[in-house]
């Protein structure tokens, strides 16, 4: 049936092989909180991480085994699953996790390329990213767009005291911009 409806990616493997690729990503997904793939792959396993840290959230012996059942080191990574990324989305109703499309891996087989990860946490790249548009702006004595406003809402929400962790990377940002500039005026100067 060409065409027709699917309900999950078959990322051209046997049943098998696709979950152990699934449970391979999410338990690196855990341990590293970003990691980069293919975009299918990381669609398909954005849905398992969501099922996994849903089950982080309820904590009780049931969902403990569906997460053991999940993860390749449930020894390892267990008191992380269940300890600060539980509390980190307890208040969260969901979307836990990101894909953000990226530049093909390899320039030879031009595959889709995406990263995926945990939001709110150390790696949370639109974070990041939002911080050096707001520094930007700032150093230009420009007014912030409504597309920004909204990230720095957003990225903000759902962290316990987010605006005094954004304006610490606000700063550090401007501090990094600061010194790239210095830098490159003194390779300017030797010229």
């Amino acid at each position: 049936m060409a065409g027709g409806h699917v309900k999950y990616r078959h990322l051209s493997r046997t049943s098998s092989h696709r979950q152990a690729l699934l449970r391979n990503l999410v338990t690196e997904l855990v341990r590293q909180e970003s990691i980069h793939t293919t975009w299918p792959k990381a669609k398909e396993a954005q849905r398992l991480a969501e099922r996994l840290i849903t089950y982080a959230k309820k904590n009780n012996e049931t969902s403990r085994r569906q997460a053991q059942g999940i993860l390749f080191t449930p020894d390892e990574l267990m008191p992380k699953l269940f300890g600060p990324i539980r509390e980190r989305y307890l208040n969260r109703p969901g979307g836990y996790t990101r894909v953000l499309r990226t530049m093909p891996k390899n320039k030879f087989d031009q595959g889709d390329s995406a990263i995926l990860e945990l939001v709110d946490g150390p790696k949370d790249m639109r974070f990041a990213i939002t911080a050096a548009a707001v520094a930007r702006d700032r150093k230009l004595g420009t007014g912030h767009t409504d597309i920004t406003i909204k990230n720095i809402q957003k990225v903000t929400q759902f962290r316990p005291e987010g605006r005094d962790q954004f304006e610490e990377m606000v700063e550090k940002v401007a501090g990094l911009q600061l010194n790239m500039n210095e830098l490159k005026d003194k390779a300017v100067k030797k010229e």
